[in-house]
């Protein structure tokens, strides 16, 4: 019997262990590391965040599931790895420890919240807020409903939504949910009381991370700068790009931009999505030496399959990794944003200052799923006494960003983008790097429908009933 651990419950570590399960039934053991359990469907935080979703919308209980399926599940967290010897240490949230034995490993934690990356950022301060987890959606919320309440008693507001650090990634949930504050002040008739304003560390309007994209429509190609450029005039949003927090006070944010200037911008509520860094967790040798460096990378993501070392002008789409095994230890795996990508996408930029502000890949959502379905495969593989056959790199795999503007599917509508590749690989498409007979960008009620249906599928998908394999990542 193999043993199989996973650290991590979210789309990559929950699709890693439902496939496990699926395809090696009750002959190996999968036990799955998670500090809480439930897990959140983390796309529908942004209507949590202003209110229109209750939290207990999103979520449901793991170990129920798990029961079901006859995963093991340990409500904790990972502390340490020891790869030579083969174990885990886990802290459970009762206190206790526990050591776990395994023969194959799955990191698909999700990021660490680094919101002690820029003094005065986040929650903890009560400066800023962010929709990246329930707590943190729900705090969001109730901050946001009390500038509402100012805007009823005829008060003007400023609202800044946007990145909150030089190598912030996720533009897209920021995206979505200054749009939906749009929508939403809208409805109240309250939107003339309010000024908003996007803040992002990108190099382009649009970027999103990802090089921004083009699409071809009516002949004509269009790009995700002129695409964002327009919705934000229609929606009288002001917006500020090439920029990098350095500071947050209440009411107050000090910034950098890309000429290495500072400024401020004054607020009444923000939500700044923080940079991203791998989990903290220290794998250790056979000798007790701590080897995390060796492993990871220095944000504390985990090595695997990519070429790494390169200079962005240099990187190719060969150079992506594809079953994201680690090059030091073959039975070892990561998925989502737990692995370390070969580079960012987004053209990169230090300031006269040293300030590096680049957005990060993107690696949530769809291509987590999938991650986690192709890591799950390439450990039945070697179980079953192969090599890892199954392989898809982010420069093979498609990729969508449905950014609602209202929750709504009688009068609301999102912003639909796709692009084939995600990572661009301008060997096969020379002129953009994606193919534009796929890539597309439309807005409208049918983006609505799919957005609001993605929610119940997925929810659906990662309970584990019946047929959830049909639905694809």
């Amino acid at each position: 019997m193999s043993k199989v651990v996973i650290i991590g419950a979210g789309f990559s570590g929950q699709t890693a262990a439902l496939y496990l399960n699926k395809k090696l039934g009750s002959q190996h053991s999968v036990t799955v590391i998670n500090p809480s359990d439930s897990f959140i469907y983390t796309p529908s935080l942004i209507w949590v965040g202003i209110g229109r979703m209750d939290p207990e919308r999103t979520t449901f209980s793991l170990s129920e599931v798990y029961k079901k399926k006859g995963i093991h599940f340990i409500k904790g967290w990972a502390q340490e790895i020891h790869p030579d010897e083969q174990f885990v240490l886990a802290k459970k949230t009762d206190g206790t420890s526990v050591k776990l034995e395994y023969d194959y490993l799955i990191n698909a934690t999700g990021p660490h919240l680094n919101f002690e990356g820029i003094p005065g950022l986040g929650p903890k301060h009560g400066n800023t807020y962010s929709v990246c987890n329930v707590s943190h959606a729900v705090a969001c919320r109730n901050q946001y409903l009390e500038q509402v309440k100012r805007m009823e008693t005829g008060e003007q507001v400023k609202i800044l939504i946007g990145t909150g650090h030089g190598g912030s990634t996720c533009q897209g949930a920021a995206l979505e949910y200054i749009m939906n504050i749009h929508t939403d002040l809208t409805k109240r008739g309250l939107r003339d009381h309010a000024k908003l304003m996007w803040f992002s560390n990108e190099p382009k309007l649009g970027d999103l991370g990802v090089g921004g994209i083009n699409a071809r429509k009516h002949g004509y190609v269009m790009q995700s700068e002129s695409f964002i450029k327009s919705l934000f005039a229609e929606m009288d949003i002001y917006y500020q790009i090439q920029s990098a927090p350095t500071k947050v006070e209440k009411g107050k944010l000090y910034f950098e931009n890309y000429e290495g200037e500072e400024g401020t911008i004054d607020f009444d509520f923000a939500m700044l999505i923080p940079q991203f860094l791998g989990v903290r967790l220290k794998w250790i040798n056979k000798d007790g030496v701590d080897i995390t460096s060796t492993v990871t990378n220095p944000a504390g993501f985990t090595l695997v399959d990519a070429n790494y070392g390169k200079k962005w002008e240099d990187l190719k789409a060969s150079d992506w990794p594809s079953t994201y095994q680690s090059p030091i230890y073959p039975n070892v795996f990561a998925a989502g944003i737990a692995f370390a990508p070969p580079g960012p996408i987004s053209k990169p930029h230090v300031t006269k200052n040293g300030t590096a502000i680049s957005p990060a890949p993107p690696r949530t959502g769809m291509a987590s799923g999938i991650i986690g379905k192709v890591v799950a495969l390439n450990v039945i593989d070697m179980i079953h006494g192969k090599k890892p056959s199954h392989h898809e790199a982010m420069t093979e795999m498609p990729s969508a960003c449905i950014a609602s503007v209202g929750k709504s599917t009688i009068n609301g509508a999102a912003a639909t983008m796709v692009m084939y590749p995600t990572a661009p690989d301008y060997k096969r498409y020379p002129e953009y790097g994606r193919d534009l007979s796929v890539t597309s960008m439309e807005v409208g009620l049918a983006g609505a429908w799919i957005k609001r249906s993605l929610h119940t599928m997925f929810i659906y998908k990662m309970k584990g009933n019946l047929g959830w394999s049909f639905i694809p990542e």
